[in-house]
Order: C-alpha cells, then structure tokens, then sequence
C-alpha cells in the first residue's frame, strides 16, 4: 500500500467577508495539499486571498465580518472546521504554526519579546516559568540573535527588523510545529538578512522534519525554497505544479505573466514585463474567467468572458483553470462551446 504523505488537504475552502458595500468573496473553492516535510509555495500578487488563505486555515478569521462558508481543512485525518474554539487553541501554535506578515504589528509593544515567547510555550507545554524562560532564551540563540540572555529582556521596539523577524519565528518553532505557516516572512527586509531568514527556516525545517505553507509575491524565493506551487489569482487556485515544471512550463497565462516579470541577468536597459491592469476588487469580481480582462487570450474570448473555468487535473500532479491550457477542454466541451460561437482553434497559453 502507499504511504500518503499528506500532511494538510484544503478542499473547497471558501471564506466570505461582508462589507458596508456587500459580500467580498475573499477567497473561493480554495483546493491544495501539503505533503509532511516540504515546502509548499502559494504565490500570487496582493489581495488575491493569499493572506486569508492562511488564516482560515488557522481558523483566525474575524467573525464578524468574515466567514469560512464553506470546504474542509483536513489536517492529519481530522476538519479543523468541525473542532471547537479550545480543540482548535491546543492545534493552533503547538501543532501549526504561523509567522506573520509584518513583526512590528504582531509584537505586542509593551511586553518583551521574552515574556511574549514565554506566554507562547506555557499556552502549548507543561512547562514551569523558569523553564520556559530557559527555552525562550535558548530558541534566540537557536535564530541567531547575538546575546539571547540579554535581548529576551528587551522590547520590540529595541531590536532591528530583521531581529524582530527572528523571534517571531523563534516564538512560531519554540513548540516543535508540524506545519509553519509563513506569510510574506521577508518583506521590507533586506536582501541580505532576507536570505538569512529563509536559510534559518531551512535548518528549522531539516532539523525538525516540519512541512512549510510560504506565502509570497517573490518567484525567485519559490525557485531557491519549494517543492510545489500553488498559483492564486482574484479569490482562486488557477494552477498547481511541481516548481520544476512551473518554471519550465507554466499553462496560465497568469503564470505565464508573472514568470516574464522576474528581472533576469543579461538584460539590462530592456523594460520589465508588466501584465497590464490590477487585480480585481473581490466586490466587484468580472464575469467568467477572473483573469479575462488583463489576458492576452482571454480578453477577446467569449467563453473566457462567461464561463470560469474550475480548476482541473491535466497531468500528473498538474492542475490548471484556464480554458486555453493543453488537455483542459473535453470534446464535450469544445462541441458545445462551437455550437454557441463558432468554430476556433484551441492553444496552450505559451502557443
């Protein structure tokens, strides 16, 4: 029999948010599996749902104004959704983890960060004070911050960014997690202390066997750091790839845009690729495929226009929402879309 390594199974995840100006369906039909020990990547630009992706599968969706409506979270064989608020507390940062976008704002200011990593492990652990005090001390040292003795004593607002980037992932690790949720864990950082912290959650990852959820804009960090990606446009999965194959063959024509935005060595002078438009207001999402009116396929396609493709299988470990990709669209389809439009000629979004 096979061994499944599946570690957390997003199934249907939709999580709405009712506004002043009416429902903003933040994110939709939300399908991704992480497999025990890897890193997966969900990468995608600001305010496609990425962040509250995230959050509801910590269950820290504010209720109101928002709501998961529906889907599952399985995390190890059991729904997250169907647990109670303290079965979720005893899994929610013993169990999964989570680093958030940005410390200064997830610190509290008037506590020091030793007593806020204190508060963390005591919550999780049978630990006495001095105990905890002692591996709240030792998990500074374990991220690299110089002196720990001293700096568990001090305020946020006496440490850098980058330290301030530390503890939070000392204070995420300090409980032994299976499953680290990282959002956006380098933005505003520096290129150099950027990469000390993705090399900090590789040793973390390697020493305690832990699988990684890295939620980011940054393509060149998914190509160095994932296993698999996940691509997410306007509230929706729209394809899923092992990174190899991603980058060597993407099927969205989203995909496709964002890859020939990467700056690339030996092309100085020439202008960035830019995909024209912004990402949609999840109040007012277009009709049809949510990518139509920025796609260079899409936005004279009528089918693209009216009806939105759901994400599908289209090879080993492949899946796709676009009605152009290679080995989407059934005959059934195709035949039915003709009868409507007329006949034309089905390409890959690279054709």
């Amino acid at each position: 029999m096979k061994e499944d390594k599946t570690l957390l199974r997003v199934e249907g995840l939709s999580t709405h948010f009712m506004t002043e100006d009416g429902l903003a369906k933040a994110v939709q039909e939300v399908s991704l599996e992480i497999n025990s020990g890897e890193t997966f990547a969900l990468v995608g630009e600001s305010g496609c749902g990425k962040s509250v992706t995230a959050l509801s599968i910590m269950r820290l969706v504010p209720d109101p104004p928002g709501k998961i409506v529906a889907g599952k979270i399985m995390f190890r064989g059991r729904n997250l959704l169907e647990l109670s608020d303290r079965q979720m507390r005893r899994i929610r940062g013993n169990r999964i983890a989570m680093i958030f976008q940005e410390p200064m704002t997830s610190l509290n200011p008037v506590y020091t960060v030793g007593n806020q990593i204190v508060e963390a492990i005591r919550l999780h652990q049978k630990r006495s004070e001095s105990e905890a005090w002692a591996l709240a001390t030792e998990m500074l040292g374990t991220v690299g911050i110089p002196d720990p003795e001293q700096r568990v004593t001090e305020y946020p607002h006496q440490m850098s960014g980058g330290m301030r980037q530390r503890v939070m992932v000392a204070m995420a690790v300090s409980c032994n997690p299976t499953l680290l949720i990282a959002d956006e864990p380098t933005t505003a950082l520096d290129v150099t202390i950027q990469a000390q912290i993705l090399d900090l959650l590789d040793g973390l990852q390697k020493q305690n066997g832990m699988s990684i959820l890295l939620i980011t804009h940054d393509l060149g960090i998914v190509a160095e750091r994932a296993e698999d990606v996940a691509v997410m446009y306007a509230s929706r999965i729209v394809e899923v790839a092992d990174c190899e194959t991603l980058f060597a063959e993407p099927l969205h024509p989203y995909t496709e845009g964002l890859l020939k935005s990467v700056p690339r060595l030996g092309f100085a002078g020439e202008r960035l690729y830019t995909i024209p438009g912004t990402v949609p207001e999840p109040l007012g999402f277009p009709s049809g495929c949510k990518f139509h009116p920025r796609c260079p396929i899409g936005a004279g396609d009528k089918r693209c226009q009216n009806d939105e493709p759901q994400l599908r299988q289209v090879g080993d470990g492949r899946c796709v929402a676009c009605w152009y990709a290679r080995g989407y669209e059934t005959e059934a389809e195709r035949n039915e879309y003709e009868s409507k439009y007329g006949k034309h000629e089905r390409i890959s979004s690279q054709g």
